[in-house]
């Protein structure tokens, strides 16, 4: 869904409407407020993990900023000691702390003045020595000319326009250009980021951002910047609110969580409207009639979210600062999305179709909000393989909030949108368990999922959370019957929400960054449940396990459960280009007849740049397999389990992996290459 988002002074009671579906205030100091600082860090503390300091550290938004402080003296002491050029500057993106004291500061990068997108980076350091350090792109920033063609930025902005009509928009010029260094994708290159604004042809805002190469004028990239979606509580029942007392007036905004505010827009598309003020402290009725019912779900639904975040990871606010997000209600008319703005800090909610379902519900509160953590922390750039995980991220978190909220008129599920009717039909919008049944969603990875829609190819990733949460087949949650499939055919035991959710936001927080695709999502989530409970645990076993029952790498152990497994663990050396090509055999032996349908082939490369890389696999006749073609494919190693027919050969005999790097400057191992029949 990217699209996206007082207590009053007083000492008299909550007042507490009598009818179901209404929302209302409480005062501040009220017994609804959540736990303090100390409360949260102890439910940290409590969360039943081996090793307790790899949990998130709970920081107040001072001590988040002394942090920041400290980290942005220190911005050329650090890039000396990375190596980095003299034309290359660090800039503070976020700091974060684990409990053991381990700090992880993002860093974004300019060149020559100018920023470098997918140039994020991060350091983490432990007794002020660095332990890691986690790049979005390995390549080298030198010797890179920044001057452009007198014409390049017409020739962008011109492109960039024609693009979001493509898209809907009606703008006849940009908003913004700007000179960047591009290296999302590839080598560094010098080009120009355009940003059209206008309106998308549903009315949702339009923040089309074009990359278009400086010297040359092609279009680059392009993704949007609004990240749109919907979600599913209408109504959440009798609920307390934060709200504010303004003379005799009533405001909802709430003090206690960062001073959030909930707006009307009254059916416009732009500003903020009016902020929901009363002269009593019971907001709304349960009708769409009453413009309040649906600010009361939004303002129900911001507060669980910022609840959820402080009480289950230790954090304070979206950014971590402590400061809160706004929302705005009744956007558009008849209005059937919802979506969240960094550029506003805001989540916006339309009314749905025929102004009948306002999209004000819990999940959707939690989805756009957690967008906004996503923007402050790893940044997953709304397109590709990345943007599939930053839409199941803020699934995920929303999914999360709602079983936090445990409000018994929406009781948790892992379905989206299941209230709202969106289809017309009374089902769900999206299905974690099964993301195919939205008729459009991937219930596996496959090498082309990063050209879905990213609300789509984000199917993979809540599969796995599903997976990693409850495990696979049949069963009944809250009421609600699910039958979650593999993509192996082996079964998945879960390990709760409560585990996964928190592995999720570990990798999220201190693992991915912008540019990273679905094998790194799997490499960041084994590395964050290795901190937290163990290299040999049960946890690390049964996450591996969900990746691999959705096709993103093998099982845990190797090979699948009951099969039988060929391997070769020899080093080969990879020559870089133009070097020739190099095998590595594994002779299978015992097998009858023919190889089968689906045969699993686990290969692990160590290389700095995996797009170099033309990976076939050779069967005994000869036969050769394509894994991979070289790309721009910038991730560091290759870990990933490839599926292949390979039914019309012979299994018995001499198997080989082949690699030949395509490209100039990197090169790499190969490490391990298995055969899983």
């Amino acid at each position: 869904m990217r699209s996206t988002h007082r207590r009053r002074a007083t000492a008299t009671g909550a007042l507490i409407a009598a009818a179901a579906m209404l929302s209302v205030g409480v005062q501040a100091g009220s017994a609804s407020a959540r736990p303090d600082d100390s409360a949260a860090a102890t439910a940290l503390k409590a969360q039943a993990v081996r090793n307790p300091g790899a949990l998130p550290a709970s920081l107040s938004p001072s001590q988040r900023a002394e942090l920041i402080r400290q980290a942005t003296a220190t911005t050329a002491a650090t890039a000396k000691e990375l190596g980095l050029s003299a034309q290359e500057k660090l800039v503070v993106h976020d700091v974060s702390k684990d409990q053991d004291g381990t700090t992880h500061t993002r860093y974004e990068r300019t060149y020559d003045g100018l920023p470098v997108l997918g140039g994020d980076l991060m350091v983490d350091t432990a007794a002020g020595k660095t332990k890691d350090v986690l790049k979005a792109n390995n390549a080298a920033l030198k010797g890179i000319s920044t001057a452009a063609p007198a014409n390049a930025p017409a020739t962008a902005e011109g492109l960039a326009v024609k693009a979001a009509k493509a898209a809907g928009s009606k703008a006849d010029k940009a908003d913004s250009a700007r000179k960047v260094i591009w290296m999302v994708k590839g080598a560094p290159t010098l080009a120009y980021e355009t940003v059209v604004g206008g309106l998308q042809d549903d009315g949702t805002p339009n923040q089309l951002h074009v990359i278009t190469d400086a010297k040359t004028g092609a279009k680059l990239h392009q993704w949007q910047g609004i990240e749109t979606g919907v979600g599913n509580t209408h109504y959440s029942g009798q609920v307390t609110l934060g709200t504010s007392q303004s003379g005799s007036n009533y405001t909802l905004t709430d003090a206690a969580r960062g001073g959030h505010k909930t707006y009307n827009l009254n059916h416009g598309s732009s500003g903020t409207g009016s902020l929901f003020t009363q002269t009593n402290d019971t907001w709304g009725d349960g009708t769409n009639s009453n413009a309040a019912t649906a600010g009361a779900d939004a303002a129900y639904g911001a507060g669980e979210t910022w609840d959820f975040y402080k009480n289950v990871f230790g954090r304070s606010g979206i950014r971590g600062d402590g400061v809160g997000a706004y929302s705005r209600v009744h956007y558009g008319n008849a209005y059937v999305n919802a979506f969240w703005d960094d550029s506003c800090f805001c989540m916006t909610y339309g009314d749905g179709s025929g102004n009948n379902d306002p999209l004000t519900s819990l999940d959707v509160a939690g989805h756009e909000m957690s967008h906004g953590v996503t923007a402050a922390t790893a940044g997953l750039e709304y397109a590709d393989e990345s943007g599939g995980l930053n839409e199941a991220t803020s699934d995920i978190m929303g999914t999360s909030v709602e079983f936090y909220a445990n409000n018994a008129s929406d009781p948790g599920d892992y379905l989206i949108g299941e209230k709202i009717n969106i289809n017309g039909d009374g089902t769900p919008l999206r299905y974690m368990d099964k993301p195919s049944k939205d008729g459009g969603s991937a219930d596996s990875w496959y090498s082309g999922v990063g050209n879905l829609d990213v609300h789509y190819s984000s199917g993979p990733a809540n599969h796995w959370f599903y997976l990693a949460s409850e495990g696979s087949g049949a069963k009944v949650i809250n009421g609600v019957s699910y039958d979650s499939p593999t993509s192996d055919g082996l079964p998945v035991t879960g390990i709760g929400r409560d585990k996964a959710q928190l592995i999720w936001y570990k990798a999220l927080t201190t693992k991915f960054n912008s540019s990273t695709d679905y094998a790194g999502a799997r490499a960041g989530t084994i590395a964050a449940a290795t901190e937290l409970y163990g290299a040999n645990s049960a946890e690390v076993t049964n996450i591996t396990n969900a990746w691999a029952a959705i096709n993103v790498g093998a099982r845990a152990g190797g090979g699948d459960p009951g099969g039988k497994v060929f391997e070769s663990t020899a080093s080969v050396a990879i020559p870089d280009y133009p070097g020739a090509a190099v095998t590595d055999p594994v002779t299978v032996s015992g097998i009858t007849g023919n190889a089968p349908s689906a045969l699993k082939v686990g290969v692990k490369i160590t290389h700095t740049y995996i797009g170099d890389l033309q990976i076939d696999l050779v069967a005994p006749n000869g036969t050769s397999f394509r894994l991979q073609s070289s790309s721009s494919d910038s991730t560091r190693n290759l870990d990933k389990t490839y599926t292949v027919n390979a039914s019309s050969v012979a299994a018995n005999g001499v198997w080989k992996l082949k690699v030949q790097d395509k490209a100039r400057q990197d090169v790499g191992t190969i490490t391990d290459f298995k055969l899983s029949f």
